[in-house]
């Protein structure tokens, strides 16, 4: 079960940090890890899918944001200044 314990810590950390390179590296890394069980192995690569699309729409929501600030910045009473 340690080793259980260290992916389960590696998953953390890499969620935490944010980092798609990180999250795929590990994704990939737990694909061929023989000593996992099948459905703990499963598990955690879906905790690492959903941090992976959750980061996606986070990035796409600030996108969005951040075009909406430059929008009203340029534009004052229907006039693009």
């Amino acid at each position: 079960m340690a080793h259980n314990d260290d992916v389960i810590a590696a998953v953390d950390k890499a969620i935490e940090l944010d980092v798609i390179i990180g999250m795929n590296t590990l994704l990939c890394a737990l694909s061929e890890d023989t000593e996992l069980d099948r459905d703990f192995r499963y598990e955690q690569q879906m905790r690492l899918r959903r941090a992976v699309y959750n980061h996606g729409l986070d990035v796409k929501k600030r996108r969005e944001w951040e075009a909406d600030q430059r929008r009203q910045q340029l534009t004052r009473g229907g006039i693009i200044v």
